[in-house]
């Protein structure tokens, strides 16, 4: 009996941290973890883009351009950073830090801010 209980409680654990952020939660993480390059909005206008930043960080509020990466690009460089897609080393991995609930959830949200659905694939 107590072992029946033991595996509930971990597999009810499981799908807590496997389940998708809500839209709230999910611009939340933006806002923590994102919005210092890529901007409150999105445009890549962060807090910490200047002059001097070595790249631009992408737009996400640019269909056109996010209409070409499906979810699971988008799922790589925000799980494995951007060289992990021959992309800016400044963009880090955040794989170790998010849950896969919150990168759903983000990935969620970036299509919000795009309007679009991204590259079926």
């Amino acid at each position: 009996m107590k072992q029946r209980m033991i595996i509930a409680a971990m597999m009810a654990l499981a799908s807590l941290l496997a389940a998708p952020a809500s839209a709230s939660e999910a611009e939340t993480v933006f806002k923590f973890y994102c919005a210092q390059c890529h901007g409150l909005t999105g445009k890549g206008d962060g807090p910490n883009v200047t002059k001097d930043f070595p790249v631009s960080p992408r737009n996400f509020t640019n269909a056109g351009e996010m209409n070409k990466l499906t979810d699971a690009d988008l799922k790589n460089v925000i799980m494995d950073g951007g060289p992990s897609v021959s992309k800016s080393p400044m963009m880090p991995p955040w794989g170790k830090t998010l849950t896969a609930g919150e990168v759903d959830g983000l990935i969620k949200h970036l299509r919000t801010l795009c309007q679009c659905k991204g590259k079926q694939g």
